[in-house]
């Protein structure tokens, strides 16, 4: 294969990786699409948080994108009975997120199957990004299982190719203990530690998602504070009204998340210290039962943020008029969506 072959398949693989880490990307590929043309594309979250889908993305001549009712008459689809594809598609197009996470509930509720389940794991690329993020639950599972033996071990990933090695004399007695400690058979203790792994991976990657965002987050809103004060724009009660709103939802939807992982965090702390299968499945039960709300929040914070910072990328881009029209014509469209958000979140243990 040539140089330049593959070049293009590297390109390509980064971009399935790309799909496949997104809070915002799904890939028709991995779903039971039955028109050709479709399954080449993406549904995709657009700047008014609407599910759309994406027949073409290039540099060059941009995204080329279609809202879901209108794909009927593209496809020349009947009106009765609905066409399979746009029964399926106004089915995601609901979904709050496209993350792995979120996709395995939402998926499985809407009773939607997929070609293959290991297309809802996160890239291993994004796994090895996440390993400083799982430091600090990996590291009293190591404690508890090696001790002091266990110093060279410093991910996830090496504990678990320890127990694929045939060789585990090394840890036995450990396991031993373990097993008796959480009351499950020997056997199964991999499987354990493959959900544990799993359940704390998505709680790491949602806080990558949040540190990435953050900084933008936090110049969006000195910016509507700004143009609130603007001698051109504050006499404009509609603009300095979404202002507020959007300032408002905005810090309210940010209490929200860290409120949720400090709670993660202080039920999680003092885990190994008290373990059992029991408490373990509690845990993990209460943390699954949140991707969708925090999937769905950062999924459109990232999304609007992302807009917001692709056409402003420094404080010196753009002014006020410009920010302005933008705010009212992208930024706070959607916003209702998110509200519904939270509305609609589980109640959370206290």
């Amino acid at each position: 294969m040539s140089d330049a072959a593959l070049d293009q398949n590297s390109k390509q693989e980064e971009l399935r990786d790309f799909d496949r880490d997104s809070l915002h990307i799904l890939p028709l590929s991995i779903l039971p699409i039955q028109t050709p043309a479709l399954r080449r594309a993406r549904l995709i979250k657009n700047a008014q948080l609407q599910g759309v889908v994406e027949i073409f993305d290039d540099i060059k001549t941009g995204s080329g994108q279609m809202d879901i009712e209108s794909l009927a008459i593209q496809f020349e689809w009947p009106k009765s009975p609905l066409h399979p594809d746009l029964v399926l598609l106004r089915q995601l197009g609901l979904m709050p997120s496209y993350d792995v996470y979120s996709l395995r509930v939402l998926l499985r509720d809407n009773d939607i199957p997929i070609k293959d389940l290991s297309a809802l794991q996160l890239s291993e690329a994004k796994k090895k990004e996440l390993t400083e993020y799982m430091t600090m639950f990996t590291r009293p599972l190591i404690a508890e299982i090696y001790g002091n033996q266990g110093m060279g071990i410093e991910n996830f990933e090496q504990v678990m190719a320890l127990f694929r090695n045939p060789d585990v004399k090394k840890a036995h007695a450990q396991l031993q203990l373990m097993s008796e400690k959480l009351d499950v058979e020997l056997m199964e203790i991999p499987k354990f530690l493959e959900d544990y792994g799993d359940v704390f991976l998505s709680l790491s990657y949602y806080r990558q998602c949040l540190d990435d965002i953050e900084p933008i987050i936090n110049t969006f809103l000195g910016c509507l504070a700004e143009l609130q004060q603007n001698h051109q724009l504050k006499t404009d009660i509609n603009f300095v009204n979404t202002c507020k709103m959007m300032s408002e939802t905005i810090n309210d939807l940010m209490v929200a998340i860290t409120g949720r992982f400090e709670s993660f965090d202080s039920n999680t702390k003092d885990l190994w210290d008290n373990i059992s299968a029991e408490r373990f499945r509690v845990v993990e039960k209460v943390i699954r039962s949140y991707h969708t709300t925090i999937g769905g929040f950062l999924c459109a914070l990232s999304v609007k943020m992302n807009a917001w910072h692709k056409i402003f990328p420094r404080e010196d881009v753009g002014g006020p008029i410009k920010r302005s029209n933008f705010i009212m014509s992208e930024m706070r469209q959607g916003i209702d969506n998110i509200q519904m958000i939270e509305g609609q979140a589980p109640i959370l243990w206290t």
